[in-house]
């Protein structure tokens, strides 16, 4: 299959017998297919056996079946070009052309030919054939293929050569041309070889078979030849001729030849071969050109564009190929002619002026040489802004003369009241290539006569109304003639006589440019040159020739002619003379030439004719001619045959069987008169006359005609940004221009906005202005008015444009902060109040100290179509300082004032790690403790029995104990509670306590109180003071009984007595206890804040530091002694 679209490349495809192939119409831009129809060779298709269209719109060839049908099966009558059109509701587009081709193979169109050669020499064989695809040609000799010897030479183009020619290669060769279609052979050729026994002579080079012209389609081989001899053997080289090396690519076959595999367009060249002779100076050369072509191709496909009503599209196409390709245009897939508004350049470029809503549709630009077509699709949009003025109405032309019609309308129904103004568009109805002329008129008038026609023509008129917004769409277009005048020229003679009496006068039709209307008569005035008495006669419009008959032999007359309109004779031609044959003279004098006819052009006049009835007797032609002035033209002088010396140029002689001959090197424009005469060998013969003008040179620019009224607007008006603040804004001059423009007012404002004081107004005397001050990335809307003197013209189609971006001129608005936890903050902001371009990312910046300079702060980045975002990672309880910025692609703008947030203050819930559970675990069995500290209240039974029981055991019981703790210590408890019986289990209320546990207990007790806060220990403590007997035998008792102190507690430097490293949890819960006793005995009721100091403890207290830190911190308990309460 094969998919049929609008591309930029050529579609070939070539079937094979029995093959068939699906030809798929798939034309992008249609969005909806409504009906796909199909064309050969640019005509309807026909469906037939082997054409038939598949229901899905696709159309199937056969040839297989177009063989059948065929009267020449090698030639299936289906090969053509196809294509295929859909229709969508938007328009037409047309498919580029595939071209389908049979594969097939032709005669022979060169047979080889026998020859003769000698031994050692060279022999040359040829053959020619055509065929689809390109056939392969391969040799055989004797029905055998050629030997696969390098001296055997086969070229793709079908040529065999044969070096050093031996003996054994005598024989018959004949071509095979092989390819999908069939194989063909070809007759055989006979080589011979003579022996070589003749006497070796030394032969000079010379080129055995040169290089041809070649010419191939871009991609096939290409072969340049070249076989040259000498003795000895000539070296052969090859080099361009425009001086370029020779492409890498290509490759030598055999000795001598070049073969191009894939040729390409750079490979266009004239190739010389060189054949030089060796060890001398002697060489030959033979030159050929390769000519590569090319298919088309696009190489800039037109854009598709939406443009506003009454302005201008331009669609640029480009294309290559070789031969270069030929450019034309499609609108909905039928062919699109220049014609007014619009105009298809030179350069293939279409351009369409004052759109309308009709030219909306597809566009397709297709290049064509003789190798294929391509072709690319466009679409064309056409934009109605609302608030515009609505067309003008009952828009009527009447013809007031030949050259001016009166042109009338009513304003618009909408939108009537913001008309500034109207333009009035018209141009010939009839032809291809018509100029369109434009005027702009004042907004207080509603007829103008336009004036500076051509007569009996027909214009065709419309209307568009301007307001500030733009153009409306045009009105109803108007059909109006001219009225007839009479012919602005009259028809140019040729004068001649066949008799001495009569003058044959023959003239040409004047052309429709010339005659003004349509021609109803001619008349000839004519008399001789010494009368004045004119003789008229009056012939019919059909009529171009007419004899003057009854006149006098050997006179010279004057004749010219007229033609006539329904609006009555226009000026006559010049006087144009002619003498009458002698009677007497007439059988020797040769006649004048006949039906000379003269086709005058802008620098030359052909002129034809035919012999005089006795051609016999003339022996050739002179012809003069001469330029006529004005003063000349009046000049009634006869003028005749004998007065050569009057003619500039002449005689030009000429034979007498020429007919034809052209004048050149005349001026345009310019009056001439030509004379013919037939001469013989005894004289001149008599004249045939024609007088008349050279065409006139074509205007260059086509002046407008004079009309006043306001000036036009300015053409092609285009904005280009310049940079964030400024904007080039340019147009072109009007095409056409009734008054003179000094100068251009430009209006602009942003875009969509009405409030006038936002308009702003420029002059400009140059065809464009840079507009500064503006607003980064805003869209502004421009128009441009031109001004004549005294008169202003309608401002033309607004255009927009943005400005470029910039960076943000203020920082992100509205920066709101919210902490959500001790560890992380919400921020919230909004855009920038003038971003000055797209936002693509916010910058977030933050830390706990605000002084610090910025890039000590932690930056955070978010995409700009962020407004919120979280902050992880922040300290609980710390104050944070944020501030924000906003970045465009120009750049980042500034940062926003600084705001601060307080982040959230930890709980136990965000405190809870590995240390926290083991404070609670401790802390629940100091719990555990403090209801065994309630167990040792028991123990204040009376101060007396405690007092008694402390000094009965002070000095007895300090041995035995200190021997106790002397011993190995014991494996630790694995709970305090063991540990609290242990303790506890000697202590009873008959047994004493020692003394050195006393002074540990005292100064633990002492440390404890100290770390305790002071809201707790004035809740818990009192201080005592030491009883002064207590104080001595406690002193002396410490005295004794540290003499016998060798282990247990250690004494430090300092003298400090330090405990062994593994009675800490022991000294602390003995200081625990007695705490409890001494409150106990000091107070009847327990301390209320005593479960609140306890918990104090439970949580801060580290018993590993406690164990370290006790010994070195221990001073004296001091205890105040009170009654017991019973």
């Amino acid at each position: 299959s094969l998919e049929l679209s609008c591309s930029a490349a050529s579609a070939k495809v070539t079937l094979e017998p029995s093959q068939a192939v699906v030809l798929d119409c798939n034309l992008a831009p249609a969005e909806q297919l409504i009906n796909i129809t199909w064309r050969k060779n640019g005509l309807p298709l026909v469906e037939q056996e082997h054409l038939h269209m598949l229901p899905n719109g696709s159309l199937l060839v056969s040839s297989l079946a177009a063989a059948k049908e065929s009267k020449y099966p090698e030639r299936p009558g289906t090969d053509g070009n196809y294509s295929c059109v859909s229709q969508s509701s938007l328009g037409a587009v047309a498919s580029q052309t595939a071209a389908v081709r049979f594969s097939s193979l032709s005669r022979f169109f060169q047979q080889p030919e026998s020859q003769t050669v000698e031994e050692n020499g060279m022999a040359r064989f040829e053959c020619r054939i055509e065929g689809l695809p390109t056939p392969v040609i391969t040799w055989e000799k004797d029905h055998t293929a050629v030997p696969a010897e390098p001296r055997f030479i086969t070229l793709p183009n079908g040529v065999l050569q044969i070096v050093d020619v031996r003996e054994s290669d005598a024989g018959a060769y004949h071509c095979v041309a092989t390819n999908a279609a069939r194989k063909r052979y070809s007759n055989d050729a006979i080589l011979s070889v003579l022996r070589g026994s003749q006497p070796a002579v030394t032969r000079d080079v010379a080129i055995f078979a040169a290089p041809e012209n070649t010419t191939v389609v871009v991609g096939e081989s290409a072969v340049m030849e070249c076989m040259a001899s000498a003795d000895p053997t000539p070296f052969v080289s090859w080099i361009r001729q425009d001086g370029k090396p020779i492409s890498t690519e290509v490759i030598v076959l055999g000795r001598t030849n070049l073969l191009i595999p894939q040729a390409q367009p750079h490979h266009s060249g004239v190739y010389v071969c060189r054949a030089n002779k060796p060890q001398t100076r002697q060489f030959v050369t033979a030159a050929a050109e390769l000519s590569v072509l090319a298919p088309p191709s696009i190489t800039q496909s037109p854009e598709t564009i939406s443009r506003t009503r009454a302005s201008t599209a331009r669609f640029v196409c480009k294309a290559e190929g070789e031969p270069a390709p030929v450019i034309h245009w499609l609108k909905n897939g039928e062919p699109l002619l220049s014609n007014g508004r619009v105009k298809i350049q030179s350069s293939g470029s279409l351009v369409i002026n004052q759109i309308g809503l009709e030219d909306a549709g597809y566009y397709q630009c297709v290049a064509e040489n003789r190798l294929g077509m391509a072709c690319a699709t466009a679409k064309l949009s056409v934009i109605v802004r609302e608030g515009l003025p609505s067309a003008p109405k009952k828009v009527s032309a009447v013809s007031l003369s030949s050259t001016t019609v009166l042109v009338s309308w009513e304003r618009p129904e909408y939108n009537s009241e913001q008309i500034i103004g109207f333009s009035l568009h018209y141009q010939k109805a009839l032809g291809t290539d018509n100029v369109e002329y434009q005027f702009a008129v004042n907004n207080d008038t509603t007829e103008l006569q336009v004036k500076d026609l051509e007569p009996d023509t027909n214009y065709v008129f419309y209307m568009v109304a301007y307001s500030q917004l733009g153009a409306s769409r045009t009105s109803s277009s108007v059909i109006v003639r001219t009225l007839e005048d009479v012919p602005s020229a009259a028809p140019q003679l040729s004068l001649s006589s066949t008799t001495p009496a009569d003058i044959r006068v023959t003239w040409l039709p004047l052309p429709p440019e010339l005659s003004n209307g349509k021609i109803t008569k001619y008349k000839i005035d004519y008399c001789t040159v010494k009368e004045d008495q004119i003789s008229s006669t009056e012939v019919g419009a059909n009529e171009t020739q007419i004899t003057l008959e009854s006149l006098h032999p050997n006179k010279v007359y004057k004749v010219r002619i007229a033609a006539s309109t329904s609006a009555g004779y226009g000026a006559p031609s010049e006087w144009t003379q002619h003498r009458t044959p002698d009677r007497d003279n007439q059988t020797h004098v040769p006649f004048a030439p006949t039906e000379l006819k003269v086709r005058a052009k802008m620098e030359s006049l052909l002129l034809t004719w035919q012999p005089p009835a006795n051609h016999g007797q003339i022996s050739g032609y002179k012809l003069y001619y001469r330029e006529v002035g004005t003063e000349e033209a009046s000049d009634e002088s006869p003028s005749d045959g004998t007065e050569e010396q009057s003619w500039d140029v002449g005689p030009i002689k000429l034979k007498k069987k020429v007919k034809q001959y052209e004048l050149t090197r005349l001026a345009p424009g310019r009056l001439y008169e030509v004379k013919l005469v037939a001469f013989n060998k005894h004289e001149d013969g008599y004249a045939a006359v024609w007088k008349g003008k050279t065409e006139k040179a074509p205007v260059t620019a086509v002046d407008p005609p004079v009309q006043k009224g306001p000036p036009l607007p300015p053409a092609h008006v285009y904005a280009e940004s310049n940079s964030s603040t400024s904007i080039w804004l340019r147009w072109k001059k009007p095409d056409f221009t009734t008054v003179k423009i000094v100068n251009y007012t430009v209006r602009f404002s942003p875009w969509g906005l009405k409030n006038a004081s936002l308009v702003t107004y420029y002059t400009s005397s140059d065809e464009g202005i840079l507009i500064s001050g503006l607003k980064p990335y805003t869209k502004y809307e421009f128009a441009v008015q031109s001004n004549g003197v005294g008169i202003d013209g309608p401002f033309s189609s607004v255009v927009e444009s943005f400005t470029l971006p910039d960076r943000p001129s203020t920082p992100p608005s509205d920066l709101r902060l919210h902490p959500i936890n001790p560890y992380a903050v919400q921020v919230h902001w909004c855009p920038p109040v003038e971003p000055n371009g797209i936002i693509v990312e916010y910058v977030i910046l933050y830390n706990a100290n605000d002084t610090q300079p910025d890039d000590m702060w932690t930056l955070l980045r978010k995409e700009g179509n962020i407004f919120s975002t979280e902050v992880h990672g922040l300290e609980s309880d710390t104050r944070y300082y944020f501030k924000m910025g906003a970045k465009t692609v120009a750049g980042s703008g500034p940062y926003s004032n600084v705001k601060d947030v307080h982040t959230l203050r930890e709980k136990l819930s965000d405190v809870l790690d590995i240390h926290s559970v083991t404070g609670i675990i401790v802390g629940v069995c100091l719990g555990l403790l403090c209801i065994l500290f309630c167990m040792c209240a028991s123990f204040r039974s009376s101060k007396q029995r405690y007092a008694l029981h402390l000094d009965s055991q002070a000095a007895g019981n300090h041995p035995s104990y200190h021997r106790g703790r002397q011993g190995p210590p014991g494996p630790s408890a694995k709970s305090d509670s063991h540990e609290l019986e242990s303790l506890m289990s000697p202590l009873s209320e008959e047994a004493p306590l020692p003394l050195l546990d006393i002074t540990e207990l005292t100064e633990v007790h002492s440390l404890i109180h100290a770390g305790l806060p002071d809201d707790g220990v004035r809740g818990i403590r009192k201080q005592s003071t030491w009883n002064k007997s207590i104080n001595q035998n406690w002193t002396s008792s410490i005295a004794r009984s540290g003499d016998a102190i060798t282990k247990g507690p250690t004494t430090a430097v300092n003298g400090t007595l330090m405990p062994p490293s593994n009675a800490g949890q022991k000294l602390l819960l003995q200081a625990l206890v007695y705490d409890a006793v001494t409150n106990e005995v000091v107070k009847t009721q327990p301390p209320i804040g005593l479960h609140q100091v306890e918990a104090e403890v439970i949580v801060h207290s580290d018993f590993s530091a406690a164990d370290r830190d006790c010994g070195s911190r221990l001073h004296p308990l001091d205890i105040e002694e009170t009654e017991p309460e019973e």
